[in-house]
């Protein structure tokens, strides 16, 4: 660090004043939620504490994990990234079970809990927002502070921007040339717009020990796609990554974040596209609900055995974190922990982010209590998002389709679609999915069936396997599952990005599959063996889902294998089908086990950085 010059005390005065706007502009020292202030920093006492005279060099700082946006709205766009003194940084290698490294170590931040380092003085960076890569002309720009109050990171909205367009943004520490990686961002379209196609990438479960994290490059390399869709589990709580231990304190949580974004696809992903995401349970822990989890209750030997930590204030180190480590909004001030938000594409579609895990979740399976929960799972009062969570999406459901979007694309963390897993993955159904919940399902189903509400695609994540369904309501409409007459949309739910799945190869996965498929009357295709992502290209005659598979995550790769391909022709509310059997245009379906059809082999893969086809 660099010491100046004592400063006069109007220095002071407009150092303090400008400061103090800079820091607010950072977005991370807010609190989350308006009715939990104890989440927010208080600026006016990082200010105290920080010494005007004392100002890094900029070759003490490094921008350590690259630049994100997030949360498109017409005229904004959130902008992110961190910015950490060099002092503060280790090279700390994860190593997998078998001892072998599973990256190449990047600088994360020194293993001393408790000790760490306290900023004194603020971090300055400035931002430039603009249409064109060389920064001619500006759009936004301003000068924002960080400091270790919020683990140094980044959090702007940079306002003042145009609908549906493409922007570059930098960050460059102040009086510097010192700058990160340019971003590219693109804000959404107004809700009046007509916009003729939208393409998502599809996101679930990343496990930084287990490999790779491939997947999240192939799109941004191929350039594919409008927006990142991520629909929870986006680390792991458990122990086989760093921190080495199951996370509980803000550190913690922090650390894992860090761990997580030092891979270099999905630091990839970051930069070039803007993501929607939204928490699922290992965001705080595994199985979580309102009031707790599988690994922490509110009882007197779980909170001694479980990190010594409350379930509230666990919760509140994983959301503080998730926050300062997300390029997410503050969704309404006036509600508590809110994720849960709508975003309006055109006149195309409006895609419904739920949160169906930490905001008023009804109690779960913790596996200490599988059989009660599957007693009560038609209670009536047992709910996935709460009753005002609940009235707000059947309210979206109503005022999408009254508005006239052509489609409804709902993200939900959990599968959807009824699936008994007996004789195969599991015992019966799955009672920490919608399936443990039937009456908040039902209560679903009657709002699209009862408003003829149609055009519906469920998109989920969390079960480390791909899945795709009719949406139908089974115990109320008659279902045709050869033609799919009597349903009200379909169900797209993709496999984790590296999290394990339910089998160890391909034939064992196929075996279950078939059992799946036979059992489960909507079930349509099901695959359980490779790890991967799923595309949306969405028009307002079709829907097309492509699902892709990494054939090595042990290594990066930039190589993938077409899965599966689907359709859903709009006002037909069902998979498209060639004689009972569910086709696309041509392309077919290449692994998994498909309802009354064959597979159509292939033995080609494509490398997404060479964009050549070769032999697998």
């Amino acid at each position: 660090m660099e010491t100046s010059i004592m400063l006069q005390p109007t220095l002071l005065l407009a150092f303090a004043g400008t400061t103090l706007a800079s820091f607010a502009g950072n977005l991370n020292y807010r609190s989350p939620s308006h009715n939990h202030p104890g989440l927010g920093i208080s600026i006016p006492k990082v200010l105290k504490r920080s010494d005007p005279a004392v100002n890094y060099s900029p070759d003490d700082l490094q921008f350590t994990h690259g630049v994100a946006s997030g949360d498109p709205y017409p005229n904004s766009v959130i902008l992110w990234t961190r910015c950490a003194p060099s002092t503060d940084n280790v090279k700390d290698p994860v190593s997998s079970k078998d001892g072998g490294e599973m990256y190449d170590s990047v600088p994360i931040y020194g293993d001393n809990e408790g000790n760490a380092p306290v900023s004194k003085a603020p971090v300055c960076l400035e931002y430039k927002v603009a249409e064109d890569k060389g920064f001619k002309t500006v759009a936004d720009c301003g000068t924002v502070y960080t400091s270790s109050d919020v683990d140094y990171t980044v959090k702007v909205e940079a306002s003042h921007l145009k609908p549906f367009t493409t922007y570059y943004y930098k960050f460059n520490i102040c009086s510097s040339d010192k700058s990160s990686p340019v971003g590219r961002a693109k804000t959404s379209p107004t809700e009046h717009d007509e916009i003729s196609e939208i393409s998502l990438a599809v996101y679930s479960c990343t496990n930084f020990a287990k490999g790779y994290f491939n997947a999240y490059g192939n799109p941004a390399r191929k350039d594919s796609v409008d927006y990142v869709v991520h629909l929870g589990d986006g680390s792991k709580i458990g122990r086989t990554q760093y921190p080495k231990t199951v996370v509980y304190t803000l550190y913690q949580y922090r650390k894992r974040h860090a761990t997580q974004k030092t891979d270099l696809d999905l630091q990839l992903s970051h930069r070039e596209f803007t993501w929607i995401p939204v928490w699922d349970d290992h965001e705080v822990s595994d199985n979580t609900y309102r009031d707790g989890s599988s690994l922490l209750q509110n009882t007197e030997s779980s909170f001694i055995i479980d990190g010594g930590v409350s379930v509230d204030q666990r919760k509140m180190n994983a959301v503080r974190a998730y926050f300062e480590w997300m390029p997410i909004r503050q969704v309404e001030m006036d509600d508590n922990l809110r994720i849960w938000r709508n975003f309006k594409i055109g006149n195309l579609l409006d895609l419904i982010m739920l949160d169906t895990r930490h905001y008023d979740r009804s109690i779960t399976d913790l596996y200490l209590n599988t059989q009660y929960i599957k007693k009560i799972a038609d209670d009536v009062g047992r709910s996935m998002m709460g009753p005002r969570q609940e009235h707000w999406f059947y309210e979206k459901l109503k005022a999408s389709a009254k508005r006239q979007a052509t489609w409804r694309i709902i993200g939900s963390q959990t599968v959807f679609s009824r699936i008994d897993e007996t004789d195969s993955i599991g015992k019966g159904t799955n009672s920490d999915s919608w399936d443990g919940y039937r009456a908040n399902l039902n209560r679903t189903l009657s709002t699209l069936y009862k408003n003829k509400i149609g055009n519906n695609i469920v998109i989920a994540g969390d079960s480390h396997a791909n899945w795709v369904s009719d949406l139908t309501w089974l115990d109320e409409y008659p279902y045709d599952p050869n033609t799919g007459a009597g349903a009200i949309g379909a169900e797209f739910a993709g496999t984790a990005v590296t999290s394990s799945g339910p089998t160890t190869n391909v034939a064992m996965g196929n075996m279950m599959s078939k059992t799946l498929i036979n059992k489960n009357k909507e079930l349509q295709w099901s695959e359980l063996y490779y790890r991967g992502y799923f595309e949306l290209n969405i028009s307002h005659n079709r829907t097309n889902a492509k699902f892709f598979a990494i054939p090595d995550i042990k290594k990066r790769s930039p190589v993938e294998i077409s899965l599966a391909n689907f359709t859903v022709i709009a006002g037909e509310n069902r998979l498209a089908r060639t004689n009972g059997i569910p086709s696309t245009n041509g392309q077919g379906v290449h692994n998994g086990v498909l309802k009354n059809g064959k597979l159509e082999k292939q033995t080609i893969q494509y490398n997404t950085e060479t964009r050549e086809w070769s032999k697998t």
